[in-house]
């Protein structure tokens, strides 16, 4: 399981008020006993659709302002140049946050079109630029390695990358993209919307139990249910 460290007072109210938007907006779903298979391979009883939050515009107002806040924070006020959306999940996204922090915006395919050093940037992009990348979230981290080597390859420096909502369970997902020079910055966990939704009584005590249980140990959980195991 991925621990948590040294969050600030901020940082612990921003996932709070994040946790409790995604289960206000139907987001969030816990399923132990039909899991879900997620992109990476595991096996999972919750779920999560980030991309929901486009059709709600005071919800995701505030979610912008306390993603600003942090990049703000974490990487800093002029230490960007730029912001990058990864396809699809992360264009919206990187939208509203490149707006709100007064930056170019870029976007990067999945898969190049057409031929050429920034054939999988959608964009101005210059040489030596400070991208950060933005998603909606992430899991283990491996696919945004795929994005950032595309804005590496076309000339970016990109050494940071913001999701709104990160799992926190899966081992080593901080670690991994730290060897390739990457800084996950992230507004909530799962375990900020287990006890959310607790707080809330958002969901009955079998399903909090079992997302508990897979929490405490995600990767035996994933093997026993069908899923990856490392």
């Amino acid at each position: 399981m991925t621990i948590i460290h040294g969050r600030s007072p901020r940082q612990k109210a921003a996932a709070e008020t994040v946790a409790k938007i995604l289960l206000e907006i139907r987001a969030v779903n816990f399923r132990p006993e039909e899991p879900y298979k997620l992109t990476a391979g595991w096996a999972s009883p919750v779920y999560i659709d980030c991309r929901k939050l486009i059709s709600f515009p005071r919800a995701r107002r505030k979610v912008t302002e306390l993603a600003r806040l942090e990049i703000e924070d974490m990487i800093g006020h002029e230490s960007l140049d730029a912001v990058a959306g990864g396809e699809t999940a992360g264009i919206p996204y990187a939208a509203w946050i490149s707006d709100a922090l007064m930056l170019p915006m870029q976007y990067v395919r999945k898969k190049p079109k057409g031929f050429g050093r920034n054939a999988q940037i959608e964009g101005d992009l210059a040489e030596g630029q400070r991208v950060v990348l933005v998603e909606d979230l992430a899991s283990d981290g491996g696919s945004k390695l795929l994005f950032v080597k595309a804005l590496r390859d076309a000339g970016a420096v990109c050494e940071h990358c913001f999701v709104v909502f990160f799992y926190g369970a899966f081992p080593g997902a901080i670690e991994s993209l730290a060897q390739e020079n990457l800084k996950l910055h992230y507004l909530c966990t799962w375990h900020d919307v287990l006890a959310a939704a607790e707080a809330g009584q958002h969901f009955g005590q079998h399903a909090l139990n079992g997302v508990r249980e897979f929490l405490a140990n995600p990767v035996a959980w994933s093997k026993a249910h069908g899923g990856r195991d490392a």
